[in-house]
């Protein structure tokens, strides 16, 4: 089974496509890839890695050979595109390297979320600096202030990026390149929407729902 995971930055893409795992489902992130392929000094990692260092951006032409070679590696009982097809000319690339292996996507499962209850959910979040547990400002602070609940400590960080303007960007970007390749899946009945604002293990429970044909 391959199934698309589509949503905004922050919508809980990632944490659903680990938990998919349990069904020995293999996430494919694009960004874990890169970096996994530029490590390992592979054909397409070293193509990636001469990009990068010139300071452009990745092609969609090296993201999809990265595509495919992981996908040539196996991928257990199905795989999950986390942060991939993008643009209208990913999701063509994909129909094209799953056709080469005689397989077909099954699902486009778009996260849906309100976008002001996003921001704030993005931007109120930090971890602890030693065990990396998660909290946010609102919905989940330590139990006393100041103090990991898990080791204990007192350092806590934010990502430099998790700002109001930032995500909002992300979003506008999302809307503009990534949101216009769903008529095209909706068209072939691949589509499917989960309340991406749920709490996580309801989320999971509709995912896997679709997933059972329930």
């Amino acid at each position: 089974m391959n199934i698309i995971l589509l949503g905004p930055p922050g919508a809980g893409k990632g944490t659903q496509a680990q938990r998919l795992g349990d069904r020995g489902m293999v996430q494919l992130s694009t960004g874990d890839m890169l970096r996994a392929a530029v490590k390992a000094g592979t054909p397409v990692g070293l193509q990636a890695k001469a990009v990068m260092e010139a300071g452009e951006l990745v092609s969609d032409a090296i993201v999809s050979a990265l595509i495919g070679e992981r996908m040539d590696q196996g991928t257990g009982t199905g795989a999950i595109f986390d942060g991939y097809p993008r643009t209208a000319a990913q999701a063509d690339a994909l129909d094209l390297l799953l056709d080469e292996r005689g397989q077909k996507l099954d699902h486009v499962i778009e996260l849906t979320v309100d976008e002001d209850a996003l921001v704030e959910r993005i931007v109120g979040r930090f971890t602890c600096g030693n065990c990396g547990a998660g909290y946010h400002d609102r919905f989940n602070r330590p139990k006393v202030e100041g103090v990991c609940d898990v080791c204990g400590a007192h350092d806590f960080k934010r990502r430099p990026d998790d700002n109001e303007e930032t995500v909002r960007t992300r979003m506008t970007e999302y809307r503009a390149k990534t949101a216009p390749i769903l008529p095209g899946y909706e068209a072939r009945g691949l589509v499917k929407r989960v309340d991406g604002m749920a709490d996580i293990g309801t989320v999971t429970a509709a995912i896997g729902a679709i997933l059972d044909g329930r």
